[in-house]
């Protein structure tokens, strides 16, 4: 039984030819590519949580690995992956994007791809050679900054950090917290009050800046976490950190919608293929494990006991794949889905860290070994409650959409 085929019985639908074309070349290249090294990935110290998978994978790997799958991705025109056509993309919608991502969070070792934030491609002039297209090509990886020590779940209301206006440029004040990544990007997008009596309704703009521009300090120690044994969660103060009207990303006042726009798909939608992968893995994982699995001389999975976590499993994968696919093709239809990938980001976190948590116990003393990727895959979708907006944020959100407000 394929439980990983998208088709009438599971999503209502057939994917069109040439998605199940892209899925097949990313199944393949997991299984021949990615899992052979996925032991070595798990029982490195430099893996991490949240680096861009290009960061990662030279964090663990040798330079012939990481340039052979490098070169893979580019030759299997995968890089490109989630750039529009107009930067020399494959102009992949959101659905095929979701289908293809999928694929490649079954194994805990990524699969590089250009990592391009949705709201860069709003770089105008002079932006587009110096910040956009270094990330399209891998050169630069950029941070997202809107998250302060007192203003995580209510940025607009709560958040503190300053821009000031001095002559045409701006002087921008304040702290970030736990920004991914941010000791170890290039670039950083960040959310400032310009206006504080309008705040996140035209009052919050968003700047692009190059991390060592002067008044920039972050902590390279970091936050510990559970999620690995590097710290990627960072503290980032800015001290009168000059900028120009050169480093205000779209329109001045308008950067808590562009923000908006990264959590809703980045943060969000995309959540559900990030979480589909890793929960597939642990079925597929849970399934043999059961059929070779002896205990007083019969497999585990006679065990009716063992048969109904496999099939609350099944059922929780089988409905989260539906309800992302969908909300991916309403978006690719230009509808608003901030609520719908509200409802994917909310059960991602919580059906994930649930199929996980089963398939640890399906594999009882076996599910805590660190060469499994089971625990590290918990950890991964249990943060998905926390992460980009906690599970009771995903609620208020789908909440007010039901309400009409």
């Amino acid at each position: 039984m394929d439980t990983h085929v998208a088709g009438p019985g599971q999503t209502g639908y057939v994917l069109p030819p040439e998605i199940v074309e892209y899925r097949e070349l990313a199944r393949r290249i997991v299984r021949e590519e990615l899992m052979p090294l996925e032991r070595q990935y798990l029982a490195s110290p430099r893996q991490a949580y949240g680096l861009p998978p290009i960061t990662n994978l030279r964090s663990v790997f040798d330079q012939k690995t990481v340039d052979r799958l490098v070169k893979l991705s580019r030759d299997a025109g995968l890089w490109y992956l989630m750039v529009p056509e107009r930067y020399g993309g494959s102009n992949l919608g959101m659905l095929a994007q979701c289908v293809i991502l999928e694929e490649f969070n079954y194994c805990a070792v990524q699969f590089p791809f250009a990592n391009v934030a949705n709201i860069l491609y709003e770089c105008k002039g002079e932006q587009v050679e110096r910040f956009l297209k270094p990330v399209i090509e891998g050169e630069k990886t950029t941070c997202f900054a809107q998250s302060e020590p007192n203003a995580g779940s209510d940025p607009g209301g709560m958040m503190q950090t300053r821009a000031t206006r001095d002559g045409d440029g701006w002087v921008i004040n304040g702290t970030k917290m736990w920004i991914s990544n941010a000791h170890e990007s290039d670039i950083i997008m960040v959310q400032a009050v310009t206006d504080p009596e309008k705040r996140q309704r035209g009052g919050i703009t968003m700047f692009v800046l190059d991390r060592h521009t002067p008044g920039v300090n972050i902590d390279p120690a970091g936050i510990p976490t559970w999620l690995g044994p590097r710290a990627t969660q960072y503290v980032i103060n800015f001290d009168n950190v000059r900028v120009g009207p050169e480093n205000v990303l779209g329109e001045v006042g308008k950067g808590f919608y562009l923000g908006q726009r990264w959590l809703t798909i980045h943060d969000r939608l995309l959540r559900g293929p990030y979480a589909l992968g890793k929960m597939q893995r642990a079925l597929d994982m849970s399934v043999e494990w059961a059929k070779q699995r002896v205990t007083f001389g019969r497999p585990i999975a006679d065990r009716q006991a063992i048969q109904w976590r496999l099939v609350d499993m099944h059922v929780d994968i089988t409905a989260l794949r539906s309800m992302t696919y969908e909300m991916a093709a309403r978006a690719d239809a230009g509808e608003d889905v901030r609520a719908e990938a509200a409802i994917v980001k909310l059960c991602s976190g919580e059906w994930g860290a649930r199929v996980l948590d089963s398939a640890i116990q399906v594999h009882g003393a076996m599910g805590e070994t660190l060469e499994l990727p089971l625990t590290y895959f918990y950890r991964l979708l249990r943060h998905a409650q926390i992460g980009g907006g906690t599970t009771e944020i995903q609620k208020m959100l789908i909440a007010r959409k039901l309400l009409g407000r």
